[in-house]
């Protein structure tokens, strides 16, 4: 492949894998208008997200497998092409019932580019090189949750929040073509497997039945839901919580962002040194002590007084960041042939974890900063002992 081949497939990529934080944090901005509107309360606008995450965690079951049948491209195509008039519904939803039918629909579709683009770098890339171009993804990826709420916020000062939608609409149709134009096929034929039912469940689970990938997977998951709890949370923690305003978001998702960049840039850095295992060990570490900071700092008198409720998150997505690469090629590595249905695996089982935090999770643990520190808490101590117990696992298995 060469260098241009090569950076306009990263681009295509790390554009691909910002339709979902996009899809999920620049409608956060709107909640306000949307509640006025439909007159809803805190606990059902925070379904806009859930469902929208439930969906999106059980239509990613068979959109990697799916893909290990047919090619990556055509299913990127046409699940594009169904969010976009998915997000179309979305703009002319005349009531909450329908505004969630059409969130749903987003969901089920909007897998086919971000799950699927993981299984494509590790088809182009090998080694370091996979780890590196996996980084560079996700440091273009953490972008868009700090660029999408500020992104929703502007476009309210130029319509309600209809406009949102449209412009997710307009997105999703240039990755279109970005993709039927500028993407190669990374599965060729010979490597494709038969599309039958049978098939596509043995191959599920074949890959939930291993053990180490199982471990992994809630280990990213897990620990991912320490940062995530805050996002999908923003809407109270941002505006009732800290006390600022609809265009304040940027305050918060700056340095969460700042953090979950300079994460994925180190682990870029490091990834020719070879020792993947160490550099994620490092970054469970640094995650750990930042989840004790943010504890200790929502305790304090300082707790809502900025820039100090904000540090603590920044710094446990830096931790997460430097780790998160590693243990997305490690999952994919177990299973070469299956590389789509393990992507696929490992994004139901965060995104299931995700839904469950902003429909269940959030509203029962946003009374306080205090009560949201401590369940990021948890789940961060959770992620590094699965972690820890892969570690362990994997060097007490005999070598033949």
């Amino acid at each position: 492949m060469s260098k241009r081949v090569g950076l306009q497939t990263t681009i295509i990529v790390a554009m691909l894998s910002m339709i979902g934080p996009f899809a999920i944090d620049s409608v956060f901005p709107a909640f306000a208008r949307i509640g006025i509107q439909f007159g809803a309360s805190d606990a059902a606008l925070q379904q806009i997200t859930s469902i929208y995450l439930f969906s999106y965690a059980f239509a990613s079951l068979f959109h990697g497998p799916i893909s290990d049948a047919v090619g990556r491209k055509p299913v990127m195509i046409v699940g594009m092409s169904a969010f976009a008039l998915a997000s179309i519904g979305c703009a002319f939803a005349p009531n909450l019932g329908l505004l969630l039918a059409f969130r749903a629909a987003q969901g089920v579709f909007a897998g086919a580019g971000q799950i699927i683009s993981r299984a494509l770098i590790r088809d182009l890339y090998d080694g370091w090189q996979a780890q590196r171009v996996m980084a560079q993804v996700s440091m273009i990826f953490a972008i868009a949750p700090a660029i999408a709420p500020v992104v929703g916020g502007w476009l309210l000062t130029v319509g309600d929040w209809e406009i949102i939608f449209t412009f997710l609409t307009a997105y999703t149709l240039l990755l279109l073509a970005l993709i039927t134009f500028g993407l190669p096929e990374s599965h060729p034929v010979e490597k494709r497997t038969p599309l039958r039912m049978g098939r596509l469940f043995f191959g599920m689970r074949q890959v939930a039945a291993s053990g180490a990938f199982v471990r992994l997977a809630f280990a990213s998951s897990l620990a991912f839901s320490a940062q995530f709890l805050y996002i999908v949370g923003a809407p109270i923690f941002v505006v009732r919580l800290l006390g600022l305003g609809e265009r304040d978001f940027w305050i918060f998702f700056v340095p969460l962002i700042t953090g979950m960049t300079l994460g994925s840039y180190l682990n870029a850095r490091l990834a020719e040194w070879g020792h993947a295992d160490k550099v994620a060990s490092i970054g469970y570490g640094i995650m750990l002590a930042a989840m004790v900071l943010n504890v200790a700092l929502a305790a304090s008198p300082l707790a809502d007084r900025l820039p100090w409720p904000v540090i603590g998150p920044g710094l446990i997505a830096f931790g997460m960041s430097l780790a998160f690469p590693i243990l997305q090629l490690t999952m994919l590595d177990l299973f070469p042939a299956l590389r789509g249905t393990a992507a696929s695996l490992q994004a139901f089982t965060s995104l299931l974890l995700n839904a469950l935090l902003a429909g269940v999770v959030v509203p029962l643990v946003s009374s306080s900063i205090q009560t949201m520190a401590l369940a990021s808490g948890a789940f961060s101590i959770a992620g590094a002992g699965l972690w820890t117990w892969h570690v362990v696992a994997d060097r007490r298995r005999p070598t033949l």
